[in-house]
């Protein structure tokens, strides 16, 4: 496969392909608005909350630690709070649905990254913000989406939002992830499984990425 040079990025000799694969999907797109929003060089100290816990959400919480955030998973889901700490290394959860719990942690918070892909209401996620704290869209939502704009002004919070990133930084995550063995959790299917891991995503059963192993001889299933 011939490929222009500009487009080519170096898989670390430390990182399986298998591995290396959805970073260059869920991995860049929640590393290059973590640069961005100079969440990479934070002082200790500093804290992370990340709004649902699929395929980029866990990658959020894998990132922020290895940058040496204080993070806090946030999902709608009280059965995900055993793997977000136990597995991913999450130092808090929030439960979405506890106001009591929410209305405590006010103003904790310097950054959120919310990739949910459907519409939701943000005010309660604002107020989680410390003064000038952000909140950085990664999810898509088929709706248009209202906030309050007091929340807003008290506290000089913003809004912002992310898609992809670079090969600069493309590169840089993979390095990254290489030294801090941060990697996306997956399950490798072969290519005769495809219809369906398909349906399997529908039904949202997978964790938290599917890999399709393209080799003659992939295991089967």
């Amino acid at each position: 496969m011939v490929v222009n040079y500009r487009f080519v990025v170096a898989i670390p000799e430390n990182l399986p392909l298998d591995a290396a694969a959805p970073l260059l999907c869920a991995g860049i797109t929640v590393y290059s608005p973590m640069k961005f929003y100079g969440m990479d060089n934070a002082t200790r100290g500093k804290t992370c909350g990340v709004i649902g816990l699929g395929g980029l959400g866990h990658m959020v919480v894998k990132f922020a630690k290895a940058f040496g955030l204080h993070v806090t998973a946030i999902s709608s889901s009280a059965s995900k709070e055993k793997e977000a700490r136990e597995v991913l290394g999450a130092d808090a959860f929030l439960l979405s649905s506890d106001a009591e719990k929410i209305k405590e942690a006010e103003m904790t918070l310097d950054f959120i990254l919310d990739t949910l892909p459907v519409a939701h209401p943000l005010e309660p996620y604002l107020n989680l913000l410390k003064v000038n704290g952000k909140l950085v869209m990664l999810g898509v939502t088929p709706t248009p989406m209202q906030f309050i704009t007091a929340m807003l002004l008290d506290g000089r919070r913003s809004i912002g939002g992310s898609f992809i990133g670079s090969i600069q930084e493309t590169q840089e995550m993979l390095n990254m992830a290489a030294e801090k063995d941060v990697r996306c959790m997956i399950e490798v299917v072969p290519a005769e499984y495809i219809n369906k891991a398909l349906d399997r995503l529908d039904k949202n059963d997978v964790r938290y990425r599917f890999v399709v192993d393209m080799r003659e001889n992939a295991p089967k299933m």
